[in-house]
């Protein structure tokens, strides 16, 4: 017998008996839990659930049945197949860190993605891409932000791609392309977000003299820098550290922010909760 590894997650008006009602009506088919994380927040009234399992039945199969269930519950559900690595375009600009992070990450294992190309408004990274067998697609700013935005989405709709990987892309999106995106772009901007948002955030860092600097990726939204954040990481610096010292260090969490949380989107980790995440 084929045993199919699973991710069940949904939100849903948060209310007694939930779980319960879920786990019984896994329970009947043949499921094992191997694994729950659940969320209530008490200012929205929602609640969240993640939930690994095993389950003797196919994702659609599982599906056609758990649907009444769901219905009954009002539940805002996904249910997803292990065995399908998400698919995901990187885009990238002159900086090629977080880019070769992911590569890396994916080709070793750590990384339950499938890479289907990489988009620039530069040549720089071409050769470190192609040599790692890659595709990588230049799409120039010359020919026009429209129709380098509508490029762009072109490829995000010919490769398949589920998610976009925004790897130190340093251009501002329209807020056409951003909507189109929503819910399926990750950033990652060099700053401890809400603080230092924009150009040159390391330099914003080192003239107010911070103490503790750091990096956010976030999901894309039309405000710049505004976005869903998912995950934040810090170090901590004196007053002798200089701008060009704190670009360096902050290069290397970056990197690991951004890697944490392409793989928690792969593993159907996050949910939007209004202008926040609950990552379970």
């Amino acid at each position: 017998m084929t045993i199919s590894n699973l991710v069940l997650k949904f939100r849903a008006p948060d209310r007694a008996g939930i779980m319960a009602t879920v786990n019984q009506a896994l329970a009947a088919r043949g499921c094992d839990i191997r694994e729950a994380e659940v969320y209530g927040d008490d200012d929205t009234g929602r609640f969240f659930l993640r939930m690994a399992l095993t389950s003797p039945l196919g994702r659609d199969a599982l599906a056609e049945v758990f649907a009444p269930v769901a219905a009954e519950l009002a539940l805002d559900w996904e249910l997803h197949d292990l065995a399908r690595r998400i698919p995901v375009l990187l885009a990238v600009s002159k900086f090629g860190h977080c880019l070769v992070d992911i590569i890396h990450k994916k080709e070793i294992g750590q990384l339950p993605i499938d890479i289907v190309g990489v988009v620039s408004n530069h040549e720089a990274m071409r050769r470190i891409v192609e040599w790692h067998g890659l595709p990588y697609h230049h799409l120039p700013m010359s020919e026009g932000k429209e129709a380098q935005e509508a490029r762009f989405l072109s490829i995000v709709e010919e490769s398949g791609a589920d998610l976009v990987v925004l790897a130190r892309y340093m251009q501002i999106l329209s807020d056409g392309f951003s909507a189109q995106l929503a819910g399926r772009c990750i950033n990652i901007h060099h700053s401890f977000l809400p603080s230092f948002k924009g150009a040159k955030p390391y330099h914003q860092a080192h003239a107010r003299g911070v103490k503790i600097i750091g990096a956010t990726a976030h999901f894309v939204s039309p405000d710049l820098d505004e976005g869903p954040i998912i995950e934040q990481d810090v170090r901590r610096v004196s007053h002798a550290t200089i701008a060009d010292e704190m670009v360096a260090i902050g290069r290397e969490i970056e990197a690991s922010v951004l890697s944490r949380a392409v793989r928690w989107y792969a593993e159907h980790r996050i949910f939007e909760n209004g202008n926040k995440t609950v990552v379970l």
